[in-house]
């Protein structure tokens, strides 16, 4: 029987909360399998030992120069030389932009089954069942795979951390890294714009729903002035182009935790809920009734936004002259 491999991520000299989360659904289906970890970088010795006590299980590390920041080659040799030494039939990849760009690159190197984007993973007749949701968040779609080996990318926050490991070690993976053909040459971090989201008591934030970008100053803007609030909005507005990226709240944006989050015509994908499910009240408006923001929303407003916002902007304004 093969094992469970789990790629972990480095972030600001720290394994990332998200591998814990891949560690938590790995265990949930081990079902007898071995699960193993790989922390890849440069001084990651102990980082790697650390991983493994909290996870319980055996993981490997590539502690080599080159992998001091990301590089799609290395982390791809490395991630195969891993499967190789564990016999892995499940691949776990945090969805974050370096497991973007690696998963896919390994599943055909290594010409097995790819699953991306998942929120959870099932055992199900004893085949694995993978959960990722579509059309905007609308549907889930359950995903089988015929092949015996899967590449998988689960996102960050759909699970809870794994707690509770004990025992573990950590063993050193030599990987032939020579001949690269992907080099690092720097990180560039854009100019800090706009409002700080992560700092806002009160956010609100408008997602496609809302129609058109000049809609956003008509009906967004104002319910935010009148708040005192910050405006902040979904992916598929920054994608769109409405919004600048700084205004993205999300898995791939900014993770918020305000005192009040009114999402306005967002549906609710799981990269948007992650980003604000944190938040300490939460009012969804939304026309669909479905929406899975309603999920984890405090207070659900089924109805038109256009009619509701500037309703609500008229009824702040009138509040606070009272």
């Amino acid at each position: 029987m093969g094992s469970i491999l789990i790629v972990a991520e480095i972030q600001k000299g720290s394994v990332r909360e998200a591998s814990l989360e891949l560690a938590s659904l790995a265990h949930k289906v081990a079902a007898g399998r071995a699960i193993h970890g790989l922390v890849l970088g440069s001084g990651v010795a102990g980082e790697a030992a650390a991983f493994a006590k909290k996870i319980g299980a055996e993981v490997l590390y590539v502690d080599r120069p080159e992998l001091a920041s990301y590089n799609v080659d290395a982390w791809g040799r490395a991630v195969r030389a891993a499967v190789d030494a564990t016999s892995a039939e499940l691949v776990l990849i945090s969805n974050t932009p370096s497991g973007w760009d690696v998963a896919p690159r390994v599943a055909a190197a290594l010409d097995c089954g790819y699953v991306s984007d998942a929120f959870n993973v099932e055992i199900e007749g004893g085949k694995l069942v993978f959960f990722r949701r579509i059309f905007n968040g609308k549907l889930d779609a359950r995903v089988t795979v015929k092949a015996d080996r899967v590449v998988a990318t689960v996102q960050p926050g759909a699970t809870a951390p794994f707690s509770g490991g004990s025992g573990g070690s950590a063993k050193a993976l030599e990987v032939e890294l020579g001949g690269l053909a992907a080099k690092f040459v720097e990180t560039r971090v854009a100019e800090a714009k706009g409002v700080d989201l992560t700092k806002a008591d009160v956010i609100v934030s408008g997602g496609r729903g809302v129609g058109a970008p000049e809609k956003f100053p008509e009906v967004i803007k104002p319910l935010a002035d009148a708040l005192g609030a910050a405006m902040g909005a979904s992916r598929p507005v920054v994608d769109a182009g409405w919004l600048p990226h700084e205004y993205q709240v999300g898995s791939s944006g900014q993770v918020v935790t305000p005192k009040l989050y009114i999402a306005c015509g967002i549906s609710g994908a799981i990269q948007h809920l992650v980003g604000m499910k944190g938040s300490n009240y939460i009012i969804a408006i939304n026309k669909d009734a479905d929406a899975p923001i309603f999920e984890v929303a405090n207070l659900g407003v089924v109805g038109d936004l256009f009619e509701l916002l500037p309703a609500l902007t008229k009824a702040v304004k009138e509040a606070k002259c009272a």
